[in-house]
């Protein structure tokens, strides 16, 4: 899908089909100011007879016979005026980009000047939610099918209009970076989306290379052999299972210049999770191609800011295995030694996770961070403490934490605390090694992050828990079901607001 600005009225636009946002209870009031009275009169007529009352996300499809120069109009719902947010906006955009798509539309467009005043967004951010809302909601990963291919996307213009010329430079800044991140989104999605037999470590390896000699960031790989000379015990006793050889990836994205110490994203990458020996149950076990969606959002995070040239220094880290059983498979009972020199006692073969993140995050203190965040699908107890639609999040610096939770208000990858108080402490704690790796059952998801607290020093850090997140099993608005490519839209507005803050302080 192509994006265009362009000065002029909705009316005006040569299209398949344009796109009116309707708030509930206000009829043809609360309809952007933008279309044309003979028209807007004629839908009032329709619209005391129809039963549409502009409820979030209600759509509705009209022919409004010559009175615009489109041949279709659809209305779309996007709730109260007083409830508006940009999520409600991406939302209500993308329901309206599919159902236009489902009826073979081509090309479409809408006015941002729906927004009443005193609403908290500028040109730019509206204009950023309604071309996320469409592109990430007309995602179909359909690269292995062969039947009902033709089915798939069939818009490939979106225009976005405005009558003010001097409103124009905000809405273009608004539309790149959307771009720049929804494709961001789209690449992790995909990553994430491709079985485990197309996307082993190595492959993966392949495709964050190929991301970014494209774009010109620092790319280097570490297979097992260099691993053990680093003292990756714990990545590497977790690989042990598996005939695919382990991958760690560091990539290093330079958009500052000077000796500014990196923000450095770290993110889980098991390209498929049998839970080893402590083998899983197999109802959805398919589903566990899914466990590399932090290393997925890492690598889209980092490709959106190379694309929209942040100025801040990043390196991105992404520890890649499969966690198998077989006859040289860890086993419940052993002990390993992390880089860190740390000796873990491992209870729990599918605990792994934390096993590859210790030594990743023990590599990342080499590079003096200002900031170390890692997001991982790392516990199940995460789902059953906040459900499938909230990130969990730890960490040891307010002010990250406070910048992460402001982010993920406004991308609408919300994010809740969690607490790392010492006396989780005692759960990991193990008799005949340093540190066990499960807590537990209760507070499952707590006892993870504690120990992943023990191999980042004394450097500022957030864990984020993606695990309800990662992979939905219905859809929503502007996630179809499957991998969401949580975390890149999340990350990318951290490092913004990280920008702005660091600016701010000159």
């Amino acid at each position: 899908m192509r994006v265009f600005i362009k000065k002029g009225h909705i009316g005006s636009l040569k299209i398949d089909a344009v796109i009116a946002m309707i708030y509930e209870g206000e009829g043809i009031s609360g309809m952007a100011p933008a279309m044309p009275g003979k028209c807007k009169k004629w839908i009032h007529g329709i619209l005391r007879s129809s039963g549409f009352e502009g409820k979030l996300y209600q759509t509705l499809l009209l022919y409004p016979r010559n009175l615009i120069a489109s041949p279709r109009v659809l209305l779309v719902g996007i709730g109260k005026k007083k409830d508006l947010s940009l999520d409600k906006i991406r939302g209500a955009f993308s329901r309206a980009a599919q159902h236009l798509n489902a009826v073979k539309c081509r090309s479409i467009g809408a006015s941002i000047e729906f927004a009443p005043s005193g609403f908290a967004a500028s040109s730019s951010e509206i204009t950023e939610v309604l071309i996320e809302g469409a592109i990430l909601g007309l995602y179909q990963f359909d690269r292995f099918k062969t039947v009902d291919k033709d089915k798939g996307v069939k818009i490939k213009k979106l225009y976005i209009v405005h009558e003010r010329t001097d409103c124009l430079p905000d809405i273009r800044a608004g539309a790149a970076s959307a771009e720049a991140v929804t494709w961001a989104v789209v690449f992790a999605r995909d990553l994430v989306s491709m079985p485990s037999n197309e996307m082993t470590p190595r492959i993966l390896a392949g495709e964050a290379r190929q991301m970014a000699m494209a774009r010109g960031i620092g790319f280097r790989e570490l297979n097992e052999k260099q691993m053990k000379k680093y003292g990756m015990d714990a990545l590497l006793g977790v690989a042990r299972g598996s005939d695919e050889e382990a991958r760690l990836m560091i990539l290093n994205y330079r958009g500052t210049a000077g000796s500014k110490r990196p923000v450095v994203l770290v993110g889980k990458g098991l390209t498929f999770d049998s839970g080893g020996i402590s083998l899983k149950p197999a109802e959805k076990m398919d589903e566990m191609k899914s466990d590399m969606a932090g290393g997925a959002a890492v690598l889209g995070a980092i490709q959106a800011a190379a694309d929209l040239r942040l100025p801040v220094n990043i390196v991105g880290i992404v520890p890649a295995t499969e966690n198998l059983p077989s006859g040289h498979a860890y086993k419940p009972g052993d002990i390993l030694k992390s880089m860190s020199g740390q000796t873990i006692e491992v209870l729990n073969t599918d605990a792994e996770g934390r096993l590859i993140l210790a030594d990743a995050l023990t590599f990342a203190c080499r590079y003096k961070p200002a900031a170390i965040i890692d997001l991982a699908t790392l516990t199940g107890a995460c789902i059953v403490a906040l459900g499938d639609n909230v990130i969990g999040m730890m960490g040891t610096d307010s002010a990250l934490k406070e910048i992460m939770r402001h982010v993920g208000d406004m991308t609408g990858e919300r994010v809740w605390e969690l607490p790392l108080w010492d006396d989780y402490e005692e759960q990991i704690k193990s008799t005949i090694a340093d540190w066990k790796n499960s807590g537990g059952r209760p507070a499952g998801a707590i006892t993870a992050g504690m120990f992943l607290s023990k191999f980042v020093l004394s450097y500022p850090w957030i864990h984020l828990d993606i695990a309800g997140p990662a992979w939905l099993d219905k859809d929503k608005p502007y996630i179809p079901k499957g991998a969401s490519g949580v975390g890149v839209r999340l990350l990318v507005a951290f490092l913004k607001k990280w920008v702005q803050q660091d600016q701010s302080l000159k």
